[in-house]
């Protein structure tokens, strides 16, 4: 068949197959993978490519990753042109600039073969709990001011070579980790999930045949780019701006400048980020890649969430940002706490778009902790690092309250109490939800989380990766911003706040205590249904003082009216975040 268009049912089953190969992919990753980080964190990615390493489809996964593998492919291609693969290669990077990031991200890509033919490629991201580097976990951000001590950097390789692991670059790979064995179930994992990837995009194109496989992929793309220019040439025109700050880059240093400047012109999108600060000299630097990932899925959900990504969508936008700033710093800029950013770039983004399509935006997020902590631990004399994932709450919405306790911007998730205690000497005395933290509005804000976590080891390191503890996150059209978020480290008795990005040397016996930022309300807290209150009252999310004072309404009495000096007195949009319209 030549490469006339497919009927709409068959192209369907085509496009869902793909999709379904992404996430077994993703299946199989999970549940091989040795790491917490990876098996419950959830922390990777997996996307097919066609034989000119266009993005076809990926897994239900994590932005960073997923934006970032378009890049990704073209720089093994570069040095591994086709001719030179085999059947069963694979090849492995986690070069922050090539990469997404930072070098706890590996990606493996590995070609898919039909007879002596590439059809296309699979390609895989997983987060590895240590690279090596300043600190257990491979993501401190104080002190550490170039790329050269956050780790192994890998530029690409061929691990794999027709099926077997390379043992000399493997055991350079583990000999410069804290956990190997780990390491070495999750690169395992990997491959595993590349071969079932593979075997599956073989078997469709030898169901379906190339020349069919070769049109359905461009009209797949073709229809992908048409329908996201569509969307985009119904938003007004113009250049809409939003401005906000992250807290620091560790104790006693300036808050980052994070300023956006979305410009609408006819059917494209160029998203500017060069207002922003210079790149800073410690590890939270946003690489390109990066920024380019966050920026699209955020275009992405403002204009249609549930639409196919491919290289198809992603063509009418393109994102700028000045060499040498904060979202486009040059090497060797250290970028191992990069993934702190993530928030901010969509917070930011939808600041500019509550200006275009205010019924899509929201209050700002919470902002989640990805604390590592890591040492020895006692009972076997082995490294150990806890990489943690706590997630507080979603900011209003123009019909319904943010949930709570849910991933932001990324599809990882909370990783179980019971994992924790059991991989790791530490014991979690607490997690719940703040009360009186989400940001009020007509849609209440979600509530920050609270995590109180002991160390049960002589020592450990302590490397933090967080955010909101200056700035709140910010609430629109009237409504209030969230609770600022605090970490407290409580030694003897005696209680110590830490900075968002501090590095503690922690004994046996302390707790940490991470309590998450709310997130920004939607809307004036005035029109709040008094029904919505009495149940957050009775819920725990809002104390009866707060529905008096912020509310106007007496649990125990009668409605007195919301007061407007209340709703104001918190500040709207939020202190350190301000709207521009150019």
């Amino acid at each position: 068949m030549n490469n006339a268009n497919i009927e709409p049912i068959s192209l369907t089953v085509i496009w869902n197959g793909l999709v379904s190969i992404a996430e077994e992919m993703g299946s199989t990753l999970r549940r091989t993978a040795f790491s917490e980080a990876v098996r419950e964190g959830d922390d990777f990615s997996t996307g097919l490519f066609d034989a000119e390493a266009r993005l076809v489809a990926q897994g239900n996964f994590t932005p960073g990753h997923l934006g970032s593998m378009p890049y990704v492919i073209r720089t093994v291609l570069e040095y591994f042109p086709r001719e030179t693969l085999k059947p069963g290669d694979a090849v492995l990077l986690n070069d922050s600039f090539l990469g997404s990031g930072h070098f706890p991200d590996c990606f493996l890509t590995s070609p898919v073969f039909v007879g002596e033919r590439i059809v296309g490629y699979v390609v895989n991201t997983a987060h590895h709990v240590d690279v090596g580097g300043a600190a257990p976990g491979s993501q401190r951000v104080h002190g550490v001011t170039e790329a050269f001590q956050e780790g192994l950097r890998i530029m690409p390789i061929r691990l794999v070579r027709e099926g077997r692991f390379d043992e000399d670059l493997k055991r350079m790979i583990l000999s410069n980790v804290r956990m190997p064995e780990k390491v070495a179930g999750d690169l395992n994992a990997q491959l595993n999930a590349n071969r079932a990837g593979a075997d599956r995009l073989a078997a469709m194109f030898r169901e379906q045949g190339p020349a069919r496989m070769k049109a359905a992929f461009d009209q797949i793309l073709s229809a992908s780019e048409a329908r996201m220019r569509e969307l985009i040439a119904a938003m007004p025109d113009g250049t809409y701006s939003f401005d906000d700050r992250v807290d620091d880059y560790g104790p006693g240093t300036d808050p980052i400048d994070v300023c956006v400047d979305v410009t609408i012109r006819g059917d494209s999108i160029e998203v500017d980020f060069s207002r922003s600060s210079d790149q800073v000299p410690a590890a939270v630097n946003s690489y390109i890649n990066y920024t380019r990932a966050y920026t699209v899925f955020a275009i992405k959900v403002f204009s249609d969430a549930l639409l196919p990504h491919n290289q198809g969508d992603v063509r009418p936008i393109s994102v700028v940002a000045r060499p040498g700033s904060f979202f486009n710093p040059r090497f060797p800029a250290s970028s191992g706490g990069r993934a702190a950013i993530q928030i901010r770039i969509f917070d930011a983004i939808n600041g500019a778009f509550s200006q275009v399509l205010p019924e899509r935006a929201m209050g700002a997020f919470s902002h989640w902790s990805n604390p590592n902590i890591g040492g020895i631990d006692p009972e076997t004399g082995r490294h150990f690092v806890m990489y943690d994932l706590s997630f507080g709450g979603y900011g209003g919405r123009v019909d319904s309250d943010g949930p709570e306790a849910l991933a932001p911007v990324m599809n990882c998730r909370n990783i179980p109490v019971e994992v924790h205690e059991t991989n790791n000497p530490v014991r979690i005395h607490r997690l719940e939800l703040i009360e009186d933290s989400g940001g009020a509005g007509r849609h209440r804000g979600g509530c920050g989380l609270r995590k109180d976590i002991e160390l049960r080891a002589p020592s450990a390191t302590l490397t933090l990766l967080g955010d909101r503890h200056r700035y709140a996150p910010y609430g629109v059209f009237g409504g209030q911003s969230g609770a600022r978020a605090e970490t407290l480290l409580v030694r003897d008795g005696e209680t110590e706040p830490l900075g968002s990005k501090d590095v503690v040397d922690l004994r046996d016996g302390d707790v940490v205590s991470f309590r998450l930022a709310g997130a920004g309300g939607y809307g004036d807290p005035a029109e709040r249904d008094r029904e919505a209150v009495r149940s957050d009252v009775a819920d725990g999310f809002v104390s009866k003082r707060a529905a008096r004072e912020v509310y106007g309404l007496e649990i125990d009495g009668a409605d007195r009216g919301a007061r407007s000096s209340e709703v104001s007195d918190r500040g709207f949009p939020g202190e350190g975040a301000r709207w521009r319209r150019a």
